[in-house]
């Protein structure tokens, strides 16, 4: 591996951390997506060069994995987003106290 393992481990922790202040500070729901998404790449990036570290594939399977279930993210929030903006005319995290079935 040309880069070394700690520095990938320090990018995903920098990544996952600024990913946790985004979707905690932000009262909007696009926002807290985005940060929910940045985690998700952080983890992702953390299991691809573990995966090199140990030369084992599971870790990249992984990744595909953590790609769909991004992807799943992404289309059922904008749903709701969409569906927020719709009824609610807002698209701030506090309004999603309506949508009770």
């Amino acid at each position: 591996m040309i880069v070394p393992f700690e520095h990938v481990l320090i990018l995903a922790v920098a990544l996952f951390v600024l990913g946790a202040a985004c979707a905690v500070a932000r009262r909007t729901v696009l926002m807290i997506l985005v940060g929910v998404e940045i985690m998700l790449n952080a983890s992702a990036i953390l299991f691809v060069g573990a995966a090199l570290r140990w030369n084992n594939l599971d870790g990249q399977a992984v990744f595909i994995i953590i790609l769909g279930l991004a992807a799943a993210e992404v289309a059922f929030g904008l749903a709701l987003l969409v569906h927020a903006r719709r009824f609610n005319g807002s698209v701030t995290a506090d309004d999603y106290a309506a949508l009770k079935g």
